[in-house]
């Protein structure tokens, strides 16, 4: 784990941490899976982000101004929300063009979160397709 996600984890609650652990684990876990090798953890805008060369970045996060949920954060000028929505539907609670919001007290619907990083992670590969290749 990069150091500086390392911290931002240990600032979290323990149950934040526990429960944004299991976002990380589905960023690598899918970029192991699409063979993106060249993965990058850091901090930006003080969340853990993650980048890849053929992609767009991934943030995600926690506020105790919303205790009850956490956001997974894509880049707002790309099409990736307005795919997801597409595809998807309301099986995922958007803010704007920007995040997944999620409850603590739902289960993540971890291959469709997978998914969504995937088209993220190959955005720069994808973004000519029609819904991203979805």
């Amino acid at each position: 784990m990069n150091a500086d996600v390392k911290t931002k984890f240990e600032s979290y609650p323990k149950e934040v941490a526990e429960r944004l652990l299991r976002i990380r684990c589905i960023i690598f876990r899918t970029a192991e899976q699409a063979e993106i090798s060249d993965l990058q953890e850091t901090l930006k805008w003080g969340q853990p982000s993650y980048l890849s060369k053929i992609g767009s970045t991934i943030r995600y996060d926690w506020s105790p101004k919303s205790p009850n949920e956490f956001r997974l954060y894509f880049h707002c000028q790309t099409r990736l929300i307005d795919t997801f929505k597409e595809v998807y539907g309301d099986i995922f609670v958007y803010e704007g063009n920007r995040a997944l919001v999620f409850k603590f007290e739902q289960t993540i619907p971890a291959k469709e979160v997978s998914h969504c990083v995937r088209m993220a992670l190959e955005y720069k590969r994808l973004k000519h397709l029609r819904l991203l290749g979805a």
